[in-house]
């Protein structure tokens, strides 16, 4: 990922955050068919990044133990018009650009066929986004009949990927005036575009 300096997103903190934020990633692997990518929702353990799909995806017989792959997790982006630049005005040196936030993680990929490794895998997944949603009154893996449950099991992969590059991205206007940068952030929060306006804030003190 092309990442000057100016854009790279640092901030632990930040990054940690992304990845909450946003869990449904983009996992992208090589194969001997060419480059391949899922759409799936991952939960961060400690440096690993946990997750299953379908028995019937490819993925596991495709990629060998072992194999590298790239996670994506898209934040909140937003286009940004020259019309928003109060220095256009004043030179008329102004495109269009995009702000957005990202976060690449490079790792290693294994799978697990095994009962417990599936079953902690959806377990873990559930917890979080049925709390979340639902809060204590959230459906639990042990709600489903315990038949059907094995069945749905016995149709998934578990995997892990142990990440060991973390890349990041917050292309947020660093590389304006105070005054562009300002009006950009305001833009952002008149057009719904919450995290993004939260982030310059923060950043906005540190220029």
């Amino acid at each position: 990922m092309y990442t000057p300096d100016h854009f790279r997103e640092t901030d632990p903190a930040e990054i940690a955050a992304l990845v909450d934020r946003h869990p449904f990633a983009i996992l992208v692997a090589q194969t001997s068919e060419g480059l391949v990518a899922n759409h799936l929702p991952l939960l961060k353990e400690g440096e690993a990044l946990v997750g299953h799909i379908a028995l019937a995806n490819d993925l596991h017989r495709a990629v060998a133990e072992g194999g590298e792959v790239l996670v994506i997790f898209r934040g909140e982006d937003s286009y940004v018009s020259p019309n928003w630049y109060p220095t256009k005005a004043e030179t008329h040196k102004a495109v269009p650009t995009w702000n957005y936030q990202v976060v690449h993680m490079h790792g290693r990929i294994s799978f697990d066929h095994g009962r417990k490794a599936k079953l902690a895998a959806v377990g873990k997944l559930t917890k979080r986004h049925e709390a979340a949603l639902n809060g204590a009154g959230g459906w639990r893996v042990a709600d489903a009949p315990a038949e059907y449950l094995e069945t749905m099991l016995g149709s998934i992969v578990a995997f892990r990927i142990d990440v060991d590059r973390v890349l990041a991205k917050s292309k947020l206007s660093q590389n304006r005036s105070d005054a562009d940068f300002d009006a950009v952030a305001g833009q952002m929060s008149k057009t719904g575009k919450a995290r993004l306006a939260a982030r310059m804030a923060e950043l906005r003190k540190g220029r």
